[in-house]
């Protein structure tokens, strides 16, 4: 069972992204494309006009979305304005809170969460935020920590893990079908459970 998380201020939570944003060896600006968590976000964007990286850090996946996809318009949201400074100029950089994320309803074809969700702190709000800015039909990909593994290495007191059941069962609230599987880095490698994969349709 996962640890409960510590309730902690948003501007905590920003000044730590921010300073971590000199620590190019654990939070890189750049990923490897072959890697399955990038293969699976880029391919369920194609056809996107216009997407949402979620707590996008320095926009390492969004590049490659729009690389993939170069007639989308790519939205890298963050918490941390020293972590967008890093993402590339192609990218429209954005920071705030995915508690209030500041877009219109519907506004988006696409969405993806990639090791962020963890942090929002109240997942309830958050996962219905993200789910009111994505049209009807368009996909949301959330891959994130397994609950099932909490415990493997040090975290933030306020990260939180998921069961799969329990993300699912919030998506659901706000989307037509949601589903979560284990996943690797690597195609050849099997998945030892530590990532899940949501996939959702609004």
């Amino acid at each position: 069972m996962a640890a409960r998380p510590v309730a902690a201020p948003i501007e905590e939570i920003r000044q730590t992204f921010e300073e971590s944003a000199a620590d190019e060896e654990h939070f890189p600006s750049t990923i490897d494309p072959r890697i399955l968590h990038v293969r699976v976000v880029v391919g369920a964007m194609q056809g996107a006009l216009r997407v949402l990286d979620l707590g996008c850090g320095k926009g390492r996946f969004a590049r490659l979305v729009k690389d993939a996809v170069p007639e989308c318009q790519v939205v890298a949201f963050d918490l941390a304005v020293a972590m967008l400074r890093a993402a590339a100029p192609v990218l429209d950089r954005c920071a705030g809170s995915m508690l209030e994320l500041p877009f219109p309803d519907a506004s988006f074809d696409g969405l993806y969460a990639t090791e962020s969700l963890e942090h929002a702190v109240d997942i309830e709000r958050a996962v219905a935020e993200l789910c009111r800015v994505v049209r009807p039909g368009g996909q949301i990909v959330i891959i994130d920590k397994n609950a099932d593994h909490w415990g493997r290495f040090k975290t933030p007191r306020w990260e939180k893990w998921f069961t799969a059941e329990e993300l699912n069962g919030l998506l659901l609230r706000h989307c037509r079908q949601a589903a979560a599987a284990p996943i690797s880095y690597w195609e050849d490698v099997p998945a030892d459970g530590l990532f899940l994969c949501w996939r959702a349709t609004k």
